[in-house]
């Protein structure tokens, strides 16, 4: 999936994010950011991530332009 940070803590790691596909919001799992480069997240930051069983977003990324379905502006 892909959304933007709406929300995130630093010292207590919580975060939320707004999928961009059903526009709800999702928790970030306390791994969320595990494994990944990111160190500290922004407010309005685009991200991939996943949902784990519980429903919570997991393994957040950097995605490319294909991950992130932007449009195509500049047609060659």
């Amino acid at each position: 999936m892909q959304g933007v940070i709406k929300a995130y803590d630093p010292v207590t790691g919580d975060g939320l994010i707004m999928a961009d596909t059903d526009l709800n919001d999702y928790e970030m799992a306390a791994n969320a950011l595990e494994g990944s480069i990111f160190r500290m997240l922004r407010q309005g930051q685009r991200v991939v991530f996943d949902l784990n069983d519980e429903g919570r977003a997991v393994q957040l990324r950097l995605g490319s332009e294909v991950d992130m379905a932007t449009p195509d502006i500049y047609p060659q």
